[in-house]
């Protein structure tokens, strides 16, 4: 019988401080230190409790990022600045971690899609770095088909120009002489959290980028929930930044209750929960809740469509009614509609009478329910967090 020996190596993970952009590593770096490998990660006080219960090392630095909950100073539909964010906390955190690993360079890099620190360190100290992307993934024929379309978007507004000259500025001057959209769209290797059922034109992806599906780390740190009564359950949630929804809010408690559901709504730090008038007794109104843990035993999932949340749904086999806030949240909820396992309501549509009926619709349609079952049973047996380690250990 052979064995397979691997070298106990020092792994630096890198992500912006956001729960979409650190949560999804979580699992593969629990399972990394596991396996006897020291993981650092750069970070903001926000997420060191979440990061260092992983196992890994939280190394703080400070951010251009606000902290989880707090609203973006933008507007939702404002691109430009969406895509400026990212941009200026690479520039604002390359030198702080740059200091930080000084004296004690990993042996390996993985990154987040935001990340960019990371790509940039492992191309000035030459050593292997991996791609952890926990939404879509670039494929080929990606540049002509929607980023040529996005750049023109971007440039059509005052600053586009701009931000690109200052993106191509900023790689120049760190010695990385390919194209921002190479950059930032075509990392070397990429494994792809999510499942190939979410992933568009799936079979024109490069085969530099492996899919794991879903790696969920255990999330008992954030608490546990256990249902009031033998109610089926129905969460409610927009995520940590699309919260100052009150209207929408009192939308869903008018829709839902009264129907003999159990709701949990969470409506985060943005919203006074006295916005939304009496709360009838079958409504569960919380600023956080820990989702794993209700979503493992609800019926039903009302969600801004973000790709932790529908990754979450769809391994529960919860059906999803998907109100989309920004980015790839329109493309996800349209997905649970050609998936036959959601619907996609635009918020300004989201009336009480519109979100009644879509419960009652996808919680009595068997048809529903079996696809559920088929697509969580392949999500389940993708490989999830051992293929992820498996994966960055070859590099080693």
């Amino acid at each position: 019988m052979l064995e397979t020996f691997v070298h106990m190596a020092h792994i630096g993970m890198f992500a912006v401080p956001a729960h979409g952009h650190v949560n999804p590593s979580l699992a593969v770096i629990s399972e990394l230190v596991r396996r006897g490998h020291r993981v650092t990660f750069p970070t903001t006080e926000d997420f060191a409790e979440a990061i260092a219960a992983s196992g890994a090392r939280p190394l703080l630095h400070d951010s251009v990022f606000p902290a989880p909950g707090k609203p973006w100073p933008y507007a939702d539909d404002d691109i430009l600045m969406a895509f400026r964010s990212f941009l200026d906390e690479a520039v604002h955190v390359l030198p702080q971690v740059e200091k930080l690993y000084a004296d004690d360079r990993p042996d390996l890099i993985l990154y987040d899609i935001g990340g960019y620190p990371g790509r940039v360190l492992a191309h000035k100290w030459d050593i292997p770095i991996v791609q952890l992307s926990p939404t879509y993934v670039g494929w080929d024929g990606y540049e002509e088909e929607v980023a040529a379309g996005v750049e023109e978007l971007v440039r059509s507004v005052p600053g586009g120009d701009d931000y690109y000259a200052d993106f191509t500025s900023w790689l120049a001057g760190n010695g990385i002489e390919i194209p921002y959209d190479h950059f930032t769209g075509r990392p070397p290797r990429c494994i792809a959290l999510i499942p190939k059922v979410l992933q568009p034109n799936a079979d024109r992806v490069p085969e530099t980028i492996s899919f794991v599906g879903p790696t969920l780390a255990d999330r008992a740190h954030q608490g546990t929930w256990t249902p009031p009564d033998e109610k089926p359950v129905l969460l409610v949630s927009l995520g940590s930044a699309f919260t100052d929804r009150p209207g929408f809010y009192r939308n869903c408690v008018a829709a839902f209750s009264g129907l003999g559901w159990h709701v949990v709504l969470q409506i985060g730090s943005q919203t006074d929960p006295a916005a939304l008038g009496e709360i009838p007794a079958d409504v569960e109104v919380r600023p956080w809740v820990p989702q794993l843990a209700i979503l493992a035993q609800a019926s039903a999932f009302v969600t801004h469509a973000g790709m932790g949340g529908t990754m979450e749904g769809l391994y529960h086999g919860v059906p999803m009614i998907a109100v989309p806030q920004a980015a790839d949240q329109f493309q996800n909820a349209d997905r649970l509609r050609e998936l036959g396992v959601g619907a996609h309501i635009p918020t300004e549509e989201a009336t009480p009478e519109r979100l009644r009926a879509a419960l009652l619709d996808l919680t009595s349609d068997r048809d529903v329910a079996a696809r559920l079952a088929a697509i969580k049973a392949e999500l389940r047996d993708n490989g999830g967090t051992a293929k992820a380690a498996d994966i960055v250990e070859g590099l080693l």
